[in-house]
């Protein structure tokens, strides 16, 4: 748009969109977003109203001449668009509740985005997004997708593999621990550099600078503090956390601690349900303070999900990219040679530059050895799902399985594949042809 850019968010009735558009509001100047359009599927659809309505107010209080539209309708929504941010959930927090709660039935982690889980959300997830995928490459082609869709890492490399779209993965966790840095040592971001290595929710932070200074060392022995609200907080063990030399993103306790997450989530079942239980109370009342006709800003309470940080992490990314700033942002980008023991079209999450091009990944100066392999592992089972998300193939659907680290063995791994398709039936028609 020559006046103004088009913005379109693809699961905009998400609890999360108020951030968003707080967002665009607060860095209009640099990123003049003319059209924002919030799509929605029908199942959506009074969520979508009552954010939507939000989101009207919160613009008309700013004063900014940014138009909003609802729609159920994808293809018109997107036509023309310069940004696409996709933020679903392919069977809602209903599907995510399956996800967490079958697997802790065979004595394995239940999370929405690692292990057998996260594995089920990408079956869903990547059919879905590469017809979305399809539509931007009729309609939009010159568009930038941003996939903030969790198993981010898997989604964003399916799109890589299987369609033409320029797009970017990104996750709230790197700016989730700049932030933390930044309140630790009281300096401003600027001052912090860190280096990820690794991937989507499985990455290790082997730098951590102020004014050049390395502060790592004196870190290794003291990260009490920093989690997610999303991820229980067990302290990790001191001496190997030194001998590790890097700072493990919270969901490698899920690798590296097995055990204790497993008892824990067990315990937390038993006690309120699975987490999606808990979302969906939290939404529940985020979505009725929305409702609220006098409410024209974000309410406090959308801190308790677990996205913080989410828009500030979408919107840095638009302005970098209108703006091309050429700064250092973490994302999930094709690997390209970064690692080379992985194929050059992984998705890894890795410090990149940011041009008016894209994001160029950063070369890493310190990959220790030690983390390689549950690198390689993790990554194997990733390319597994992708294939069987786009194939249908229940063969390579359980290799994807068995070869997930979190998966004790092929026993349950054949079983814990039958019962988990059979709960998602109706989302994954690839596995279940009609006839």
């Amino acid at each position: 748009m020559a006046d103004g850019l088009k913005v379109v968010v693809i699961g905009g009735g998400s609890s999360y969109t108020p951030e968003l558009i707080e967002g665009f509001i607060r860095f209009h100047h640099e990123l003049p977003v003319r059209e924002l359009w919030l799509v929605d599927i029908e199942a959506g659809l009074h969520k979508l109203e009552i954010v939507g309505n939000l989101a009207k107010r919160m613009v008309e209080r700013s004063g900014l001449p940014i138009e909003i539209h609802l729609t159920t309708d994808r293809r018109l929504a997107i036509k023309d668009a310069d940004y696409v941010s996709t933020q679903m959930r392919v069977g809602m927090l209903e599907a995510r509740g399956r996800d967490e709660s079958i697997p802790l039935k065979y004595g394995v982690i239940g999370q929405e985005t690692t292990g057998p889980g996260g594995m089920m959300k990408a079956l869903r997830t990547i059919p879905v997004l590469l017809d979305i995928c399809r539509d931007i490459e009729e309609l939009a082609p010159n568009a930038w997708l941003l996939n903030f869709t969790n198993p981010a890492g898997i989604v964003t490399e399916a799109i890589h593999r299987h369609s033409n779209v320029r797009s970017v993965g990104l996750c709230n966790s790197p700016i989730g621990l700049r932030k933390w840095l930044t309140n630790a040592y009281e300096v401003e971001s600027e001052r912090i550099y860190t280096e990820f290595v690794g991937l989507n929710h499985l990455h290790w932070v082997t730098r951590i600078d102020i004014d050049g200074e390395p502060k790592l060392p004196q870190l290794l022995g003291d990260t009490e503090g920093f989690s997610a609200k999303n991820v229980p907080s067990k302290g990790w063990d001191p001496a190997f956390l030194r001998s590790l030399g890097a700072l493990p993103s919270y969901y490698l306790k899920y690798f590296y601690m097995t055990d204790e997450m497993l008892k824990e989530q067990q315990e937390s079942f038993a006690r309120e349900g699975n987490r999606a239980a808990v979302v969906k109370r939290v939404e529940e009342e985020l979505f009725k303070l929305y409702s609220d006709p006098d409410l024209s800003e974000k309410p406090k309470q959308l801190e308790q999900r677990g996205g913080a940080f989410y828009s500030e992490a979408a919107v840095n990314l638009m302005r970098s990219l209108h703006n091309g700033t050429n700064d250092i942002q973490t994302l999930n980008v094709a690997n390209n040679g970064i690692f080379d023991f992985l194929p050059k079209e992984a998705s890894i999450e890795v410090n990149c530059v940011v041009t008016k091009t894209g994001p160029l990944p950063l070369p890493l100066t310190n990959v220790p050895t030690h983390v390689k392999g549950l690198i390689h592992a993790v990554k194997t089972y990733e390319q597994l799902t992708i294939e069987a998300a786009v194939t249908g193939d229940r063969g390579i659907a359980l290799q994807a399985m068995v070869h997930h680290p979190l998966v004790p063995n092929v026993d349950i791994a054949v079983k814990l594949l039958g019962e988990m398709l059979e709960a998602n039936r109706d989302y994954l028609p690839q596995f279940f042809p009609q006839g």
